[in-house]
């Protein structure tokens, strides 16, 4: 039965075999290039996947009309953040699946707004930076999880951020995935062209000069162990701060500094503020060292605050850093009267955000302070160097999310802060995972999950700034626009005499040939 007698018959009618074919086809390599990008960022990091995947969507959208490379893409993109922000499904599931098919849809229009021709080489690598850094930065401050550079914080072309920070590692990433469809195609030339880019920027951060050392100091990170995916509850209160006082007797010492997780000093129904604050300014009197403490307290019925400050042996406090990039459902509400009516299990309070510099006095010099979320976003770092920062630290508290991927993840972008900013990183959380990172990006060393323990190392205070700490995302984001619009340019369609207006070609389906 042809077309015209299905559509006499009233039946519905169908599309070739061979064009059906061609379209599951070209949905299995989309969904192939977006998981191979998944199971490269952490907790699975298994690396050379980002390439495989950058070099598949570059087949696939490789001279196509604009309307299938954003279709391809969004498969691409939407196979890679659905299974590499699983977590976000325990913290708000609609949230979940909103935020993965608008974050694909950043993707989408990149691929969109780059030409399927040979601009594509060119204009591809920036376009996709811009759409990972709108993806950082919006909306509600965005989520600056499971990306591209995260994917190659163990491999030499991490060093590429500490000239252009992480959207370098980006670009990157992308053009040595071009370079590998090259080699597929048998392009060699421009595989090689491809390959020595990279290699140019891997090199630049190499032969990046370096911070001097002003100073070593001896540090202790408190864990203080417990099982994952809890929930904050008043009746938990004692009882995690106590895991923290304990933890730190084990410390050997001596220590010039102490350093416990985000908010695990939380006074309230069964902690009081006084039984609290005594029990904190007894362990930095115990070890004579100086603590930086994670406080969660309550101030109004509608809101809390949270911060770290800087408690000296002698019990003073002399510093306190208060959050300012806060968690969207998890440590505040957007729009909270319309999400209470889908969902009663949103937080009671919203944390009231800060507004001052990321650092701490301390007696041992300026640290740089970024509290748990602050950590995945370069401006904060960059802007504790800015004030002076010797050290990194990122007092964190991952013990109720779902999972080990925000985890992993978090030890993934403090890599990258450290080698930005050629400093010596401090993650620390109440359950894991706890970390030492040297400036060139390596774990020195970490502890377990759920575990109680507690990290001593002697690490470098430095000063100096590197070429990413000064001017951050801005030299790639300018050549990412500058890509996309001169890809653009070149790649319109050319007009004739006598012509009445543009002749732009004809979109194809999602699965049409090459032409």
């Amino acid at each position: 039965m042809d077309l015209a007698e299905q559509t006499a018959a009233g039946e519905q009618p169908t599309e070739p075999s061979g064009r059906q074919e061609d379209r599951r086809v070209v949905v299995a390599r989309a969904l192939t290039a977006g998981l191979c990008l998944a199971g490269a960022v952490p907790p699975w990091g298994f690396w050379p996947l980002a390439f495989v995947g950058i070099a598949l969507l570059d087949g696939l959208i490789a001279d196509q009309p604009w309307r299938a490379r954003v279709a391809r893409t969004w498969l691409v993109a939407a196979a890679w953040l659905y299974p590499a922000t699983l977590w976000m499904f325990d913290l708000t599931a609609p949230g979940y699946v909103v935020a993965g098919g608008v974050f694909a849809g950043y993707f989408a229009v990149a691929a969109g707004l780059t030409p399927g021709g040979r601009y594509r080489r060119l204009v591809l690598p920036g376009a996709i930076a811009v759409a990972e850094l709108a993806r950082w930065s919006w909306p509600f401050g965005g989520v600056p999880l499971a990306h591209l550079a995260m994917t190659q914080v163990n491999t030499p072309l991490a060093d590429a951020a500490r000239v252009g920070g992480p959207l370098l590692v980006v670009v990157a990433v992308v053009v040595v995935g071009q370079a590998l469809a090259a080699v597929v195609r048998r392009e060699i030339t421009i595989a090689v062209i491809g390959v020595a880019v990279a290699a140019v920027m891997v090199l630049a951060g190499v032969v990046h000069p370096r911070g001097s050392v002003v100073d070593e100091i001896d540090v202790a990170l408190v864990q203080g162990g417990g099982p994952q995916r809890t929930r904050a509850s008043s009746d938990q209160q004692p009882v995690v701060l106590g895991r923290h006082v304990e933890a730190s007797r084990a410390i050997e010492g001596p220590v010039d500094l102490i350093i416990w997780p985000e908010n695990v000093v939380n006074p309230g129904r069964f902690l009081s503020d006084e039984a609290a604050s005594a029990l904190v300014r007894g362990v930095a009197a115990e070890h004579d060292a100086a603590l930086l403490a994670g406080w969660f307290r309550p101030v109004s019925d509608e809101n809390t605050e949270n911060y770290q400050s800087t408690i000296t042996p002698d019990g003073q406090e002399i510093d306190r850093y208060d959050k300012v990039r806060l968690v969207p459902f998890g440590e505040y509400v957007p729009l909270r009267g319309l999400i209470e009516l889908v969902n009663d299990e949103i937080p009671g309070r919203d944390v009231l955000a800060g507004n001052s510099a990321p650092v701490l006095d301390t007696p041992v010099g300026t640290v740089g302070v970024s509290i748990s979320w602050e950590g995945f976003f370069e401006t904060q770092s960059r802007h504790a160097v800015r004030e002076g920062a010797l050290l990194l630290t990122n007092p964190t508290n991952g013990s109720s999310y779902w999972l080990t991927q925000v985890q992993t993840q978090q030890l993934a972008s403090n890599q990258l802060r450290a080698i930005e900013n050629d400093r010596w990183v401090l993650q620390v959380a109440p359950t894991g995972f706890s970390a030492v990172i040297d400036p060139a990006g390596t774990i020195v060393q970490r502890s377990g999950i759920s575990e109680r323990a507690t990290l001593e190392a002697t690490v470098e205070l430095r000063e100096g700034r590197t070429l990413a700490s000064r001017v951050g995302f801005w030299p790639v984001l300018l050549y990412g626009v500058a890509a996309i619009a001169f890809g653009w340019l070149r790649s319109r369609p050319a007009r004739h005499p006598g012509d009445t207006g543009r002749r732009w070609p004809r979109s194809r389906s999602l699965a049409s040939p090459p032409g």
